[in-house]
Formats: structure tokens, sequence, C-alpha cells
């Protein structure tokens, strides 16, 4: 690999891992500071005012001032799938732990709460949870309704006028605090990652950081989600508005507004909404509610990423095995781009062949660089070669190698996946040897990369530079470096296709 591809990579690579670390620096690790005191969005409710028509009400319209902290009163609900820790005081979901997924911790701090409101839990049963609140003007029921063990969820707000007067209300339901993940939303080099909002409109859907205050207006549903699992809600009607509220450089809130409305004396009104509590794999997913499968987005690179994902799990059902998976996976990329590499490694070898000429013309136009870029455009010219050839396949490689980073670190179905010796596909390989756990696949790719790259320069003799010499021992050190602590299942992927390409090294060799 010449000088530029090297540096080409490197860069590639500063690219997607300084995404990480810009990130960590925006949203430092650290304890949040959310757990003491009480989200800003409120259920408000007055006196019907002689202008009764309703309107759309903001984020920043139902903002009221913060109220006196009341101590938790945490109550687990268990189900087959999950365990949901409530805070009754606020009727609202402080984390779920995640049964099937090594009891993997989904923090929401206030999950789908009505602030300003004292809840007590009125009934629980296996399918059915129940909080009230009741003043002298209204009473508010709000019912969770849990259907078939699985991730999908019921929520129903009963709202009831027990004053003599009309009542104008909104109701803003709030989804979750992004700060409010411990050590368990992180990337593969350990930075504390943000929660992401998806936000789905009646005309696009909108993939979002929390960096900034926004408002929205014909909402279709909103999610929450983190590397692995997402709280995805969708309101009965269609006249919700959805916002994210910035309260600092860390923290921000998430949910939904209703607008206005006149509640009647006597009278109750009940909001619907359909929610999804679980992990993000498309086929629970679209099981429930296939529009949903739209907050698995991966960036720059989603249409490949997409068909990387639908070609993984088409290769699991017949393997039963995400470690054969990945590399069945490895397997077919290659052969898809052989034609491509085949290219590359002729035009490299054309390349080598050239190497004496070259030289003679950079000796003898040392004090000329335009002269000596000319004649070398004619030498490439005469044997038709050329000097970029090698370049299109590395090209085609970047983006596949980055969808399939984006696959495989935020897949849920790798966590806690078994494969050969390593016990967690969505972590370092962690071989344990003499006591200590070291992670074996990146140091084999290394070696693997040492002897294609001293093959590479063997075959050039010498003709080969000093530089290139040096390159087959950095590049090698390079990667084991960017991949010692990268997930197995992505390690895996790459360690094959660097035995495939040694591979073809050396029956290339041999054909000399």
């Amino acid at each position: 690999m010449d000088k530029r591809l090297f540096l080409a990579l490197i860069l590639s690579f500063v690219v997607l891992f300084g995404w990480s670390a810009l990130l960590s620096k925006f949203y430092p690790t650290g304890k949040s500071t959310v757990t003491n005191q009480t989200p800003s969005a409120s259920l408000t409710a007055a006196p019907l005012s002689v202008d009764t028509s309703a309107h759309r009400t903001s984020a920043a319209e139902v903002a009221l001032p913060e109220t006196e902290v009341q101590p938790e009163q945490l109550w687990k609900f268990q189900q087959d799938n999950f365990e949901i820790v409530f805070n009754d005081n606020l009727a609202a979901i402080k984390e779920v732990f995640f049964k099937n997924y090594q009891s993997y911790k989904f923090s929401l701090g206030f999950g789908l709460l009505l602030q300003n409101f004292r809840f007590q839990k009125e009934y629980s049963g296996a399918q059915k949870v129940v909080f009230v609140s009741e003043d002298q003007e209204k009473r508010i029921k709000k019912q969770f309704n849990f259907r078939n063990n699985n991730y999908d969820i019921g929520l129903e707000i009963d709202m009831q006028n027990l004053s003599p007067q009309p009542l104008k209300m909104s109701l803003p339901l709030l989804l979750g605090t992004t700060s409010s993940q411990e050590k368990t939303n992180i990337d593969p080099r350990g930075h504390q990652l943000p929660l992401e909002v998806v936000v789905s409109l009646k005309d696009k859907s909108l993939y979002l950081n929390t960096g900034t205050s926004r408002d929205f207006t014909n909402l279709k549903f909103i999610a929450l989600k983190e590397r692995y699992f997402c709280l995805v809600i969708e309101p009965e009607k269609d006249d919700y508005s959805g916002y994210v509220h910035k309260l600092n450089g860390q923290e921000a809130e998430v949910g939904i507004v209703s607008p206005e409305f006149v509640l009647l004396p006597g009278e109750t009104v009940r909001h619907q909404f359909h929610i999804y509590l679980g992990p993000q794999d498309l086929s629970i997913i679209r099981s429930i509610k296939p529009e949903w499968a739209s907050i698995m987005h991966y960036g720059m690179f989603d249409l490949v990423a997409q068909t990387l994902l639908q070609a993984l799990n088409t290769i699991h059902r017949i393997t039963h095995n995400w470690g054969w998976s990945i590399i069945l996976l490895s397997i077919l990329i290659y052969f898809v781009l052989f034609p491509l590499t085949l290219k590359q490694m002729r035009s490299m070898k054309a390349m080598q062949a050239l190497q004496p000429q070259m030289e003679e013309l950079r000796k003898q136009y040392k004090d000329n660089p335009q002269k000596l870029n000319k004649e070398l455009m004619l030498l490439y010219k005469e044997h038709k070669v050329n000097p970029l050839g090698g370049c299109l396949p590395f090209i085609l490689q970047i983006p596949i190698f980055f969808a399939l980073y984006r696959v495989l670190i935020n897949s849920v179905v790798l966590k806690g996946a078994h494969f050969l010796w390593i016990k967690d596909l969505s972590a370092p390989d962690g071989l344990v040897l003499f006591g200590k756990a070291t992670n074996i696949l990146p140091i084999i790719m290394a070696g693997l990369m040492f002897l294609q790259q001293k093959m590479t320069v063997s075959s050039a003799g010498q003709q080969a530079a000093q530089q290139q010499r040096m390159m087959a021992f950095m590049f090698p050190v390079f990667f084991a470096f960017i991949f010692y602590s990268m997930p197995a299942g992505l390690v895996l992927y790459w360690l094959v296709n660097s035995f495939l390409m040694l591979l073809n090294q050396v029956l290339i060799q041999r054909k000399k």
C-alpha cells in the first residue's frame, strides 16, 4: 500500500473515531444531575377564560418553575422480558432491565412523566399498572397496559374535571432525559454517548442530536434511543407536537405535547398512546409496527448498512450463529469486490515493474518537479498503467467498513452472542492468558496484515523503497492499535478480510 492510501486510511479512521471523541467533549461522562431536580414539562389546568379556542402549546409555554423535590419511592414491575423500575410518586419509569440481554439497564430518568402531580399506585397486576392523582379540581388516572409479555405497551391517561366550571388543559408527556445513562451507553473507545432522538413527521423523519431546543408539529411518533434499546411513543391522535428542550450543556428533555382542550364539568377525556420499550431489533419492531423500523438509521451510509444488516440476518437464519454469520458475510463481501481487488493487484504489480524507470526519471529530473510529473504520466500512458488503479477497491471498502461498523456496534443481537472463546461479540474478545484478559483477534489480524505487506515488499525486491518497508511495519501496528478495543464482531470481519487478501497474495506469488 502506497503513501497516499495509507494517509487516506488514517484520515478515514480519524473521522470515524474523532467523532466519538467530539461527542464525549460535549457530553462528558460522569454522574448526571438530572436525578436531583424535576423536569420542566408540566400538565397545566386553569379555569376557562373568555377565549375557549384550543391552540397548539409548545414546550416553552407549558414549562413551570421547579417544584420541591420529593424522595423517590421505587417499585419494580416484573414481566418475562423485562423488569421496570417505577417511581410511584411520579408514575414514571426510572429504568428498565432487559432479562434476555444480560439484564442490560436502560435508564430514562423520568420516563413517560406528567409533572407537578403526586401519584399513588392504585392497582398492579400481571398485565396492568394503574396510578391515580386527584385534587379538588381534577382526577388523573394513568394506566399502563402490558401485552403478551412482549415490548408493546399501551398507555391510557384519563383526565376528569371534578370542579363546577370548565378547565382549559394541555397534556405534555416527557419521554425521558438524554443524560440519564450511567455506564451502559458507551462507544467502543469507552466514551459515554448521549441518547439520540428520532422524530417521525407526516412527510419525513429527523435524526437529531440534543444540542439545541426544537419544537415539531405534524408528529407521527417520536423515539428516544441509545446504543441498543429505545423508547418509541405514538399518540392515537395526530394533533400532538414534539419537542427537544435543552436544559444545559449536558442534559435535554424529550417529549410530546397535546393542543389545549376544554374539559367541561364532570367530563372525562382519554388520551391513548402506543409505546415500544425494547431492543433495537428490526424483526421485533416490525412485528409490532413496521413504520417504527425507521428509528434504526445508520447515518451517511444508511443504505449500505441496511443492506449489510439484511444480508447478515439472512445468513444467520442459515447458520444460527452470529460469529459464523459475520465470517460468511466477510467472504461474501470479499468475492463481490474481488474483480476490483484483482484489478488493484495487477495495477500494483505493473507499478512495481516500472519502478526502475521511475527511479531513473526521478534522478534525471530531481530539480524539475513539473517535468518529472509530465514524464511520469507519459510513462504510465505508454505502458497503460493507471497509478490510481489500486485505489478503487479501497475507496469502496470505506463505506462498507463504516456501515458495517455502525451495524455491528449497534446490533443488540450480538450482545452476549458466543463464538469460539468469545463470550460477547459486541465487546472485545478478551481471551484469558496467564490470568489476564488479552484481545487476541486484533493481534492475529495485525500478524496477517504484516505477512501480506512483507510479501508485497519482498516481491519488489531491491526496487522497493525504504518508505515501503517502513509501511510494512507501521500499517499492521496502526491497525492493531485501532482495533484492539473494538467489538469482536467487527475485528472478526476485518480479520477474515485480511486472511483472504493474504491467501490471494500467496496464490499470486506461486504463479510467478
